[in-house]
């Protein structure tokens, strides 16, 4: 399935600079690894060693987070809009 993937300002380096690719994947981690296959070194930074998403960085599928879904076994449909977003603290 096809899906849309916002990419945070920072992570645009790794793809020469667009805000948004449309990546092939059934679940949030083979989009993860889609993504590292399209833009190589990506998913260090989105990543920890384990494979986890980083704990400074949400996913969101079509704005719900996936960290109250299924993680990174949460499907994907087609036509799926999912956002990287960058934690921000502050005070």
């Amino acid at each position: 399935m096809t899906v849309k993937v916002l990419i945070p300002t920072p992570l645009q380096k790794f793809t020469s600079g667009q805000a948004t690719i449309d990546c092939e994947a059934a679940n949030v981690g083979q989009l993860i690894e889609a993504l590292e296959a399209n833009c190589p070194g990506i998913k260090a930074r989105l990543c920890d060693e384990e494979g986890k998403p980083r704990r400074f960085l949400n996913f969101y599928v079509n704005e719900e987070d996936i960290r109250f879904l299924e993680g990174t076994d949460t499907a994907l449909n087609a036509g799926d809009e999912v956002s990287i977003v960058p934690a921000v603290a502050g005070g």
